[in-house]
């Protein structure tokens, strides 16, 4: 009976020692695994930051506008005829009145000529009547037909001369001129397109903006443009606000002015424009490299000295004892290297964000002035990650100096 209890008795002991052995070696692993990671040094990531000081905020009206010309118009003849002479080129600078293009004006000379020949006459027999009538030989009917004659005469010339002014083409501004649409010896009727003619000296811009917004807006006020929101380096000024709104879109037409003295501008270029309004002061902003989006809002990281862990003591300095002096001989002990600062981290701090231009972000809430933001590095910190702040590089410097700009 006792040997048949043995081997079960037996493996059963095997079985626990078995399971003992999984335990322990899995409570062994485990409590090996946690002291490693407790004694590993802690990763430290490298950030650029800045602190948060109080800043003069320029706020503006943004829209999208179209350059235009303050002078320009598409030539064209009054009258029918073939090219005879072309006297400009292709974005020639010309004068105001300066003739661009003759047609053939043959047959309009010759009655010009003609209608000068017959006024010539005309005021020789006018002199002689009026010599005439004051000698008392001729009379005073004969006088005013002559009189009449020589009026008739001048008006004759005057049409002779307009008619062939009508085969001449002149700028009637100063400007530049666009690519000839004609050549010689080419047959134009009226209102053929001939050349454009645009004053590129100031320009002004079209745009327009919502109806809730046209009670910032008055004429006067500074205006800037650019290709971008982030380059608008023309100044100009509004001219003109449309005070009827229009009821299909809600929208004002405005317009503003500016100097193109360069040529850097063209008629029919789009620009992006900025009506600023008055500077307010004492407005928290931060580069918007600093700010992060997510599902939750936007938030930034902050940096603030590291928490000391539960148990962690400070390690003591060295003392060197009281009274105690270095014997003869001995060298003086080394300078104690200094001690480095705090150990910081990053703090995940959500914000509210106000407007936005330039490159920086208005912050209405969430930081305040004084705090220290991570403005590149960001993508890698966790809340209570290391960091270590070093602003060699720091994308954010170039906009805020063109925000600080304007």
């Amino acid at each position: 009976m006792i040997k048949r209890f043995i081997v079960p008795f037996i493996l059963l002991v095997l079985v626990v020692l078995l399971a003992g052995g999984i335990i322990w070696f899995n409570f062994f692993r485990d409590k090996m695994i946690a002291g490693f990671f407790a004694n590993m040094p802690a990763n430290v990531l490298t950030v650029s930051a800045k602190k948060i000081e109080p800043a003069t905020w320029t706020p503006g009206v943004e829209a999208i506008g179209t350059v235009g010309a303050s002078m320009g118009v598409d030539l064209t003849m009054e009258t029918s005829g073939v090219v005879k002479e072309i006297l400009f080129k292709a974005n020639d600078k010309v004068e105001n009145g300066q003739l661009l293009v003759r047609l053939d004006d043959a047959v309009e000379q010759a009655d010009l000529i003609a209608a000068k020949t017959k006024a010539t006459l005309d005021q020789q027999a006018l002199g002689r009547a009026q010599a005439l009538r004051k000698t008392g030989v001729g009379t005073e009917a004969a006088l005013d037909t002559a009189n009449a004659n020589a009026e008739t005469s001048i008006a004759q010339v005057t049409k002779a001369q307009a008619q062939a002014d009508l085969k001449l083409l002149k700028a009637p501004f100063g400007g530049v001129t666009g690519i000839p649409k004609i050549e010689l010896g080419q047959y134009v009727a009226p209102g053929n397109a001939i050349v454009t003619l645009q004053d590129m000296e100031t320009m002004r811009v079209d745009f327009t903006v919502p109806e809730q917004q046209l009670e910032k807006l008055k004429v006067g006020q500074p205006v800037t443009f650019g290709p971008t929101s982030e380059d608008m380096p023309f100044k100009g000024v509004v001219t003109g606000i449309d005070p009827k709104i229009d009821p299909s879109s809600r929208l004002v037409s405005v317009r503003a002015r500016i100097d193109n003295p360069e040529g850097r501008l063209s008629p029919g270029q789009f620009v992006q424009v900025r009506v600023e309004l008055p500077k307010e002061d004492n407005v928290i902003t931060v580069p918007q490299t600093a700010l992060t989006t997510s599902l939750y809002g936007d938030y930034v990281y902050t940096v603030v000295p590291a928490k000391p862990k539960e148990g962690e003591a400070k390690p003591a300095e060295a003392k060197p004892a009281e009274g105690a002096k270095p014997a003869d001989g001995a060298a003086a002990p080394a300078a104690q290297k200094p001690a480095e600062g705090p150990q910081l981290t990053a703090n995940q701090v959500f914000v509210k964000v106000g407007r936005r231009f330039g490159g920086v972000a208005e912050i209405v809430e969430g930081v305040k002035a004084g705090d220290e933001v991570v403005t590149a590095g960001q993508n890698r910190l966790s809340n209570g990650a290391l960091v270590k702040i070093d602003n060699t590089v720091d994308p954010s410097k170039p906009a805020e100096q063109k925000a600080s700009a304007q």
